[in-house]
C-alpha cells in the first residue's frame, strides 16, 4: 500500500499538472480568438507595430518587397512572427496594416484590393510632397484616409498610429497611467473597434475622432500630428468631447 504522505504528493502533482494544462489550453484559445494581422512593409512602421503585437500574443505576417527583409525581421520576432509575398500577408490578416511611403498607396490599391475587400485595412502612412510627388497633394486637399480608401474600394480603411514617431511609441508603450493617446477615425464600427484593442494591446489609449473624414485632425500639417499626450490631452486638443 503507498505511504500516505506519498498519495498526497503524487496528487498535488497530477493537479498541478492538471492546472497546467488547463491554463495552457486557455492560453491557446484566447491567442486563437485574437485577430491575425498581415503586414505590408517590413520597415520601421512595420517593425514597431508589429513587435508589439507579437509580444501581445497577435500571429503576425510581414511582407516587402524582398521576401528576404520579411523574413529576417520575422525570425527576430519569435514564432508568432511569419513572413510572406503582400498577397499572402493580405489574405492572411483579419486586420491588414499599410506600412509602406504614401506613393506606393496606388499600386498596392491596385494589386491587393481585391484581396482586402470586406477587411480592416490599418492605414499608418503619412504622405510627403518632398518624397511621395502628386499623390501627396490629394491627400492634403482631401485628406489622406479618404484617398487611401479610394484605392481600396470595399475594404474598411481605418487611420490610426500615423500621428506619432514610432520611436516614440517603442518607448511609450505600455508606460504607467496615464498612457500615451492614439487618434483613430474610420466609417465602420466593426473595424474601428478591432483597432482600437490593437491600439490598447501595443501599450496605449484610443481615442476615436469620428468617421474616416476626421482623420484630417491628425495628418500632417494639423493638430493632431505628433500630439503626445493622454487620452483627455487628446481630445482636448481637438476640441472632442
Amino acid at each position: 500500500m503507498m505511504p500516505v504522505m506519498k498519495r498526497r504528493h503524487v496528487l498535488l502533482t497530477g493537479l498541478t499538472l492538471l492546472s497546467s494544462l488547463a491554463a495552457a489550453r486557455t492560453s491557446v484559445r484566447a491567442a486563437d480568438s485574437l485577430p491575425t494581422i498581415g503586414v505590408i512593409g517590413s520597415g520601421h512602421v512595420a517593425g514597431t507595430l508589429g513587435s508589439l503585437w507579437v509580444k501581445a500574443g497577435y500571429h503576425v505576417m510581414f511582407s516587402a518587397r524582398s521576401l528576404t527583409d520579411a523574413q529576417k525581421l520575422a525570425s527576430s520576432l519569435g514564432s508568432n512572427a511569419s513572413a510572406g509575398t503582400s498577397e499572402e500577408a493580405a489574405r492572411f490578416g483579419t486586420v491588414v496594416l499599410l506600412a509602406i511611403p504614401y506613393r506606393a498607396i496606388p499600386d498596392v490599391g491596385q494589386k491587393l484590393a481585391p484581396l482586402l475587400r470586406g477587411k480592416t485595412v490599418l492605414d499608418a502612412t503619412n504622405f510627403y510632397p518632398f518624397r511621395d510627388g502628386s499623390i501627396a497633394s490629394v491627400a492634403d486637399r482631401d485628406g489622406a484616409g479618404l484617398t487611401t480608401q479610394r484605392y481600396f474600394p470595399g475594404a474598411h480603411v481605418v487611420r490610426g498610429f500615423n500621428s506619432i514617431d514610432m520611436s516614440v511609441l517603442a518607448s511609450e508603450a505600455d508606460r504607467s497611467s496615464p498612457r500615451l493617446a492614439i487618434p483613430v477615425a474610420g466609417d465602420d464600427a466593426a473595424s474601428v473597434q478591432r483597432v482600437e484593442e490593437l491600439v490598447k494591446a501595443a501599450g496605449f489609449d484610443p481615442v476615436v475622432t469620428g468617421p474616416l473624414s476626421s482623420s484630417v485632425l491628425f495628418q500632417p500639417g494639423h493638430p493632431g500630428f505628433e500630439m503626445q499626450t493622454d487620452a483627455a490631452g487628446l481630445k482636448s486638443g481637438l476640441g472632442l468631447r
